[in-house]
C-alpha cells in the first residue's frame, strides 16, 4: 500500500471514530435534558387515551436527528417550545421583543413605525412664544447718529486701548532700554494701519513703504513709519509679562491657561459683543477656522474646511451675520456631560449668552442628535439640523423608506413624539431632524434635470419647509466669515497670539459695520458698503492717531525764505532819499534743501556726499529734499523727480 493511501485511510478511521462518540455525547446529553423539561400540556379528547404518562410521551419523529432521539439540544428545547409545554429558551427572543417594542415606538422598522408620504397629514408642534431677555437690535440711543469710529470704539473701548499699551511697554522695556512707550496715539495709528493692509492688500510689509513708480502709497508714511510700525509689532502683547511667566510656571497642571496671553482682549471683546447687541429670533452654531502655521497645541486641522490650518473656534451667530458669542477650542470645551463633544459645546454658548425664550437654533450635523434637542425643547428653544443616519437614536424604520434610485423631489418624513426626521431626496439624499417644523412642503425650487431625451432641462422641484427654513437661516456663521474674509487684516506671523490679536479687529470691525447697517435702517438712511465704512474708520482711527516720527529729518528747517515783491497793481516807487522799494517777506512752500546745508564740520570734499539719502521716486541717492513734504527726491539736471512726485500728488502743475 502506497504512503498515500495509507495515510487516506488512517484519517477516515479517525473521523469514523470522531462520528461515534459525538453521536453517544449527543444522547447522553439529550437525555439529561429531557429529564429536565416540564410534561407536555394535556391532550385533546381525541387522544386522552394516548398520552396517559410522561413515559409515553416521546420526541416527535420529525425533530429526532441521525443518531438519537434530537441531534442538538437547542433544537430539543426548541421543539418542546413549539409543542406549548414550555416557555421559549431560545437565544434572541428577549432581545427581538425588546425590539419589536422600540420599533413600534418608531425606532425600527416592525410594528406601526414606518417612513410615511408628503401627502399624509402631521401634527402641528408646539408653538413657542418668542420672548427676548432684552429688545432684539442694536444695544444703543436709537435717536442717536455714530459715526464708524465710535461704533468700532464700543469693542476697542479706552479700557482696551490702555491696557494693550500698558502690556505692549512693559514687554519692549524688557526686550529693548531703548523701546520708545506706545502712546493713545500710536496704537490707534497702528490699528488704521491695519485695517488698510486688509483693504489694500500687498505682498509683504515693505511694500506699503516703498516709494517706487510701482509702489507709492502716501497714507502708510504719512500716518506711521515703517520702523515705528515694526517695532510695534515686535513688542505687541495682550497681557502682563509677569502673569504670562506665573502661568508657564503652571505648564502639565489643571491650573495651565493655554490661552493666558490674550486672555484679557478675549474677555472684552467677547463681552462688548454680547453688551451692544440682542440677537434676533433665528440663530445659528457653526465652527470658523482661522489660518495660522504657528507651532502651537492646540492648533487643528480640518480638511473639509478651505482653511484646513488653523484656529478653530466655535461662533453663535444671529442670521445678520453678527457674531454674538464665541469660544476659541484649546482642546477641551469643558466639564464633559457625557453626550459628547457637540452638546457640550451648543450648551456652553447658549449658558453664557442670556438669550431668553422661544429661540430658534440652526446646526449643522456635528451638533444635530435627539438627545440635544430634546433638551433644548425643555429651555423653550426649538431646533433644526441636518442630522447623520449613524446615530445610536436616529429612527431604524425601513418600511416605504427612501428607494435607492428616488426621483428628485422625493419626500419621505417619520415622526417621535416631538422630532420630527424628514428625508428629501435631492442631487442626494438629505436628512433633517426639526422641533420647530411640520411635515409639509409648500414650495418648489428650481432643478436642472435631464428629460426623457437625455437633454438637460430645468425642473420645479418640490422641497419640505424644514429645509427651506434651514437654508434660508442656516448661514448666520457663514455670512460672517465671508465679510471678514473680504478685507481680512490677518497677515502672516510667527507668533500665534498675534494671528488672534488680528482676527479680534476683523471680529469688531464687522461687526461694527453690521451696528452700523441695522442703525441706518431704523433711521431710514442708506448705510455704508463694508469698503466705505472700513474706509471712513481707518480715516478718523489715523486723524486721533500719532503722525510719523521721522529721526533723520525732523530737526531740519525749512529754506530760508526770499524776499519778493508783494503783489500790487502799480510798481513800487522809490523815495525822494534814495530808500530801496518797500518789498514784503513771502514764504514760498515745497522749495527744496540740503541735507548737507544742516551738517557741520564736514570736509568741503565730502559735502556733495555726505548726508545723502534715498529717492522716493527712483531709489537713487540724493541730497535734496522738500522742505514741507520732507521727501527725499532727486533734484539735478539728469533727474527731476522733484517735479514728478509733486505733480503726481497734485501739488504743482
Amino acid at each position: 500500500m502506497s504512503p498515500r493511501r495509507r495515510t487516506a485511510v488512517r484519517t477516515r478511521r479517525k473521523a469514523a471514530r470522531t462520528r461515534s462518540q459525538a453521536a453517544e455525547v449527543d444522547g447522553d446529553s439529550e437525555r439529561a435534558l429531557l429529564l429536565l423539561l416540564p410534561p407536555p400540556p394535556p391532550s385533546s379528547s381525541e387522544d386522552s387515551g394516548d398520552s396517559g404518562s410522561d413515559e409515553q410521551w416521546e420526541m416527535p419523529p420529525s425533530k429526532r436527528g441521525r443518531s438519537g432521539p434530537s441531534s442538538s439540544p437547542r433544537k430539543a428545547l426548541s421543539a418542546g417550545a413549539v409543542n406549548g409545554s414550555a416557555p421559549c429558551w431560545r437565544r434572541g427572543a428577549a432581545t427581538r421583543g425588546r425590539r419589536e417594542t422600540h420599533e413600534e415606538a418608531g425606532g425600527g422598522g416592525g410594528g406601526g413605525a414606518r417612513w410615511r408620504n408628503i401627502e399624509e397629514e402631521d401634527t402641528d408642534p408646539e408653538e413657542l412664544k418668542f420672548r427676548p431677555s432684552r429688545i432684539v437690535g442694536p444695544q444703543l440711543s436709537v435717536t442717536s447718529s455714530y459715526s464708524p469710529r465710535e461704533l468700532f470704539q464700543l469693542f476697542f473701548s479706552s479700557e482696551v486701548i490702555t491696557s494693550l499699551i500698558q502690556n505692549t511697554n512693559s514687554y519692549g522695556k524688557r526686550a529693548n532700554a531703548n523701546f520708545a512707550a506706545v502712546t493713545s496715539k500710536d496704537m490707534f495709528s497702528y490699528i488704521a494701519l491695519v485695517l488698510y493692509m486688509g483693504v489694500v492688500p500687498l505682498k509683504t510689509l515693505l511694500d506699503y513703504w516703498r516709494s517706487t513708480r510701482l509702489y507709492t502709497l502716501p497714507f502708510p508714511s504719512s500716518t506711521m513709519n515703517r520702523q515705528r510700525f515694526n517695532d510695534i509689532s515686535r513688542c505687541l502683547h495682550m497681557n502682563h509679562p509677569d502673569v504670562e511667566a506665573e502661568n508657564e510656571l503652571k505648564k502639565g497642571t489643571q491650573d495651565y491657561d493655554k490661552l493666558c496671553k490674550v486672555r484679557p482682549l478675549y474677555k472684552q471683546i467677547l463681552e462688548a459683543c454680547q453688551t451692544y447687541y440682542h440677537p434676533k429670533q433665528h440663530i445659528s452654531i457653526d465652527e470658523r477656522m482661522v489660518a495660522s502655521k504657528a507651532r502651537i497645541g492646540f492648533k487643528q486641522y480640518v480638511k473639509n474646511k478651505p482653511t484646513k490650518w488653523g484656529f478653530k473656534l466655535f461662533v453663535l451667530a444671529d442670521s445678520s451675520g453678527y457674531t454674538v458669542n464665541f469660544f476659541i477650542y484649546d482642546g477641551k470645551v469643558g466639564e464633559p456631560s457625557g453626550n459628547g463633544q457637540s452638546y457640550d459645546v451648543v450648551m456652553r454658548l447658549l449658558n453664557s449668552t442670556k438669550l431668553g425664550t422661544g429661540y430658534k437654533l440652526y446646526v449643522d450635523n456635528y451638533y444635530t442628535s435627539p438627545t440635544l434637542f430634546r433638551h433644548l425643547l425643555k429651555r423653550k428653544i426649538s431646533a433644526c439640523g441636518t442630522i447623520r443616519s449613524t446615530l445610536r437614536d436616529y429612527p431604524k424604520a425601513t418600511r416605504n423608506k427612501m428607494p435607492p434610485k428616488a426621483a428628485r423631489g422625493t419626500i419621505r418624513w417619520l415622526r417621535q413624539k416631538d422630532l420630527l426626521f424628514v428625508k428629501w431626496f435631492d442631487a442626494r439624499e438629505v436628512t433633517i431632524c426639526s422641533t420647530m417644523h411640520k411635515a409639509s412642503a409648500k414650495e418648489f425650487v428650481k432643478r436642472k434635470v435631464k428629460n426623457e431625451q437625455g437633454r438637460w432641462a430645468e425642473r420645479q422641484v418640490l422641497v419640505p419647509d424644514c429645509v427651506k427654513d434651514y437654508n434660508r437661516h442656516m448661514g448666520g456663521v457663514d455670512l460672517s466669515d465671508a465679510l471678514i474674509n473680504s478685507y481680512n487684516v490677518v497677515h502672516k506671523t510667527k507668533k500665534w497670539y498675534k494671528t488672534l490679536f488680528y482676527h479680534f479687529i476683523d471680529i469688531a470691525a464687522v461687526n461694527a459695520f453690521i451696528l452700523h447697517r441695522q442703525l441706518s435702517a431704523m433711521h431710514r438712511q442708506t448705510p455704508l458698503t463694508q469698503k466705505a465704512f472700513r474706509e471712513a474708520l481707518i480715516l478718523e482711527l489715523a486723524d486721533i492717531g500719532s503722525t510719523p516720527n521721522r529721526r533723520l529729518i525732523a530737526t531740519y528747517q525749512a529754506a530760508t525764505p526770499v524776499q519778493l515783491p508783494r503783489p500790487s497793481a502799480d510798481p513800487p516807487i522809490a523815495t525822494d532819499t534814495g530808500s530801496e522799494p518797500d518789498f514784503g517777506l513771502v514764504h514760498l512752500g515745497h522749495l527744496p534743501a540740503a541735507f548737507a546745508e544742516q551738517l557741520k564740520g564736514v570736509p568741503s570734499r565730502m559735502r556733495g556726499t555726505t548726508g545723502r539719502r534715498t529717492c522716493v521716486m527712483c531709489g537713487s541717492k540724493t541730497q535734496v529734499y522738500c522742505s514741507v513734504c520732507l521727501k527725499t527726491m532727486c533734484f539735478n539736471s539728469s533727474r527731476n523727480c522733484y517735479r514728478e512726485f509733486h505733480r503726481r500728488n497734485h501739488i504743482a502743475s
